[in-house]
């Protein structure tokens, strides 16, 4: 089965086909990064403008790619929720146009559950149950994969998600957004032993994390230095930061697979191409006799080849979308 699908949650107008949810036939992302650079974040008003420019050349290119035509298309899938409100409509009325026109089956994927989705195209025996971190910039979650389309939150931030951490601490040390790839590459050469920043706990929730406490010890440390005309020296700054990420997130999911007697590790999302992050977790779920499974690194982003995994699964369950979809900017992903 050939499932054509669209992403545009957010600045990135992605369109792939995925057979049988595993195999990439083709995958297309237009990236917007370069204009919001200008503004230091994205701007959505711009980016649901440049969907609405992108979207039908996309999805053209990728057919062509994948040397396909419509008709040859079993179902198309689309990101329905969450992300941008506006971004999100211009992909959803495309493939609800799309669908009408073909007479092909439409299916709604959650953003969240397309992320997890991404690491059944990497890893081909990979299969449910298992738990799944998502940390991204807009989402820090802990997930309790029951079935394909079952899902349990058991651990969530409860506030700054880990990406948006990394984005505001790149910036006020003057990096370009996007900020996360900027603290990556200067902690590298930095040491993440110079400044012992907090690792908050949110007490009573011992799988949910806090990173805006983590962040604000940072901004503060910063703005100490420039208190005193002082010049920080950023890559210990970055090295400090991020090792305190990883041990939050490592923390967590390992206690979490401990508590949930689950041996499999699910680790996605734009924040998961970190190198760090993903060198700390091979290291813990050696130790802990896990077996980590991450996508590949053109996976971790934003794309639609995971949302046309997901969207298989989920035509698999029967869950069919009508002409009536709309698109919400916050949706559990177990609702």
């Amino acid at each position: 089965m050939k499932v054509f699908a669209i992403e545009t949650s957010c600045d990135e107008t992605a369109a792939a086909i995925v057979e049988n949810g595993r195999k990439i036939i083709s995958s297309t992302v237009a990236t917007q990064i370069q204009e919001h650079c200008l503004y230091g974040g994205v701007v959505p008003e711009i980016a649901s403008r440049r969907h609405c420019e992108s979207i039908s050349q996309v999805g053209q290119i990728c057919l062509k790619k994948a040397n396909l035509d419509f008709s040859e298309i079993d179902a198309v899938a689309v990101t329905f929720a969450p992300g941008l409100i506006g971004s999100l409509l211009v992909g959803v009325s495309y493939a609800k146009g799309l669908s009408f026109a073909l007479q092909k089956p439409l299916i709604a994927v959650h953003h969240l559950r397309s992320h997890i989705a991404s690491a059944y195209l990497s890893n081909q025996n990979l299969k449910p149950p298992f738990l799944a971190l998502i940390i991204s910039g807009g989402h820090s979650h802990i997930v309790y994969v029951k079935d394909y389309c079952r899902f349990k939150v058991v651990g969530r931030t409860r506030d700054d998600a880990a990406g948006e951490a990394f984005d505001k601490v790149a910036r006020a040390l003057g990096y370009p957004y996007p900020g996360g790839i900027q603290v990556d590459l200067a902690a590298k050469s930095g040491n993440k032993n110079a400044y012992n920043f907090p690792r908050p706990k949110v007490e009573g929730s011992e799988f949910d994390f806090s990173f805006s406490g983590l962040k604000t010890a940072v901004l503060n440390q910063i703005n100490n230095f420039k208190q005193k005309s002082l010049e920080p020296n950023k890559n210990d700054l970055c090295a400090s930061f991020q090792e305190a990420v990883c041990d939050m997130i490592s923390a967590r999911i390992v206690l979490a697979a401990k508590k949930f007697s689950q041996t499999q590790i699910v680790v996605c999302g734009g924040v998961c191409a970190n190198s760090a992050i993903r060198a700390r977790l091979k290291k813990e779920c050696k130790k802990n006799n896990l077996t980590l499974y991450l996508p590949d690194i053109a996976l971790c982003g934003d794309n639609a080849a995971m949302v046309a995994s997901q969207g298989y699964y989920e035509f698999l369950n029967n869950n069919i979308a009508d002409m009536s979809l709309n698109a919400f900017a916050s949706l559990a992903i177990d609702y």
